[in-house]
């Protein structure tokens, strides 16, 4: 059966023209629960918090837009200029993450699509010049683990016992578990243990996809004892009574943010915890730590492939891909694992070696086109004069189909003109 987020009341209140509310109802009426994303598993109905995220977003951007000037009636007058706007105004004014906006920008293109206009909503990099570092990586760019952080779970949860159990055990479920914070929060224990040597996690998961998560040692039966004991009678859920799972979910994280549970406190959230828990998982399948934690070889690629596959099934992702999130992946780990290097440094660099690009680019230990386009980046160069001419790089002989080296750099840059310089970092 269909279950369908109940939008009237916040349409009824944007305070949007008569015609528009009435039409974007008649949308909502007829798409706000079908999914959206073409990598999704199931046809199911997507969930009610991901129906209410649509409803909320696509009021508030048709509330910007009309404040900005926009004077729209309809839902099918929307156009690319007002894409463009909202995208401006939350990069460039409100200066909101890039997740919150490729989110947004996900929201619109579900809408776009509802009118039979497929092709209206673009990306970021469509109205935008980004700024410096401003992407969403769905690789892991950092090790978000606890461990990384050098925060002691156990310490934190002996901590949250004494605040409060329901707590202390729903983020013990989490390390133990790799659960999400609100599948431990609708965790049922018992009812979920399976004597196939599973743990069955039905609510609360992402897609409303349930998967079964394995259970290797004695301690983790004991985990699930433990929450057992302290799951209510009526529900059977982690939540106590008299709370519901919306109070419940606020008051968590108030509890956590209390013990400094935050980015801005110890620098780790729970969702670290399921990090862990998959990284884990990737070296008792391989033998070797996972891509984030720069191992110093690689693993079998059949064993890779393997813990690649029992991740994401662990995790409930519908993509092997997805896996790569919490683990990142070798090429990733490598390059991040590479000396920044500053445009002063390069020219220093430059200087050193007389000059001579290959030699200044193994200096700094990145390739020649890397130097390159940190050198482009910096505007001109001072043109370095070496002190023994044949110390400079003679110029090569092209063999067959071959490209001949131009002048010197400095020079070459110097000498470009300011829409030459971008074909120097290529």
């Amino acid at each position: 059966m269909k279950i369908q987020f109940n939008f009237s009341t916040l349409l009824d209140n944007a305070g949007l023209p008569q015609r528009l509310t009435k039409e974007l109802a008649e949308l909502f009426n007829r798409h706000l629960s079908k999914p959206h994303s073409t990598t999704r598993v199931t046809s199911n109905a997507i969930s009610i918090k991901t129906q209410s995220y649509r409803v909320r977003h696509l009021i508030a951007g048709f509330r910007e837009l009309r404040k900005g000037g926009f004077a729209l009636q309809s839902p099918w007058n929307l156009s690319e200029k007002h894409i463009a706007y909202l995208v401006k105004l939350w990069v460039e004014e409100n200066d909101q993450a890039p997740g919150t906006v490729e989110n947004k920008l996900t929201y619109w293109r579900t809408l776009a699509a509802w009118m039979k206009k497929h092709q209206l909503v673009g990306t970021v990099d469509d109205y935008i010049k980004r700024p410096d570092g401003y992407r969403r990586y769905y690789v892991a760019q950092e090790d978000k683990s606890w461990e990384a952080a050098n925060v002691d779970v156990n310490q934190v949860i002996s901590r949250l016992c004494v605040q409060d159990r329901w707590v202390a055990i729903q983020v013990e479920l989490q390390a133990t578990f790799g659960l999400r914070a609100q599948e431990s929060m609708l965790l049922r224990p018992l009812q979920c243990l399976r004597v196939s040597g599973h743990l069955h996690v039905i609510d609360g998961t992402k897609g409303g996809r349930p998967r079964l998560v394995p259970i290797d040692a004695e301690w983790q039966y004991e985990v699930l004892i433990r929450a057992a004991r302290l799951a209510n009678p009526r529900t059977g859920s982690m939540i106590p009574e008299p709370w519901s799972l919306k109070r419940w979910y606020r008051h968590f994280y108030h509890v956590l943010q209390k013990e400094g549970i935050t980015r801005g406190g110890l620098g780790v959230t729970v969702h670290g915890l399921r990090h862990a828990y998959l990284q884990k998982m990737y070296e008792d399948i391989t033998g070797v730590p996972a891509p984030i934690k720069l191992p110093d070889h690689r693993p079998d690629p059949e064993l890779h492939q393997r813990a690649m596959q029992q991740l994401v099934e662990a995790a409930g992702h519908s993509l092997a891909a997805k896996a790569t999130a919490y683990i990142s992946t070798f090429a990733t780990a490598e390059r991040l694992s590479r000396p920044v290097v500053t445009f002063e440094q390069a020219i220093a660099a430059l200087d050193a070696a007389n000059g001579v690009k290959s030699e200044a680019a193994k200096s700094l230990k990145i390739s020649r086109q890397a130097l390159y386009r940190i050198l482009a980046k910096g505007g001109p160069l001072p043109t370095v004069t070496p002190a023994n001419p044949a110390e400079t790089e003679a110029p090569p002989t092209a063999a067959p189909n071959e490209v001949l080296e131009g002048p010197p750099l400095a020079q070459t840059i110097n000498n470009a003109a300011p829409d030459q310089l971008s074909l120097l970092a290529e």
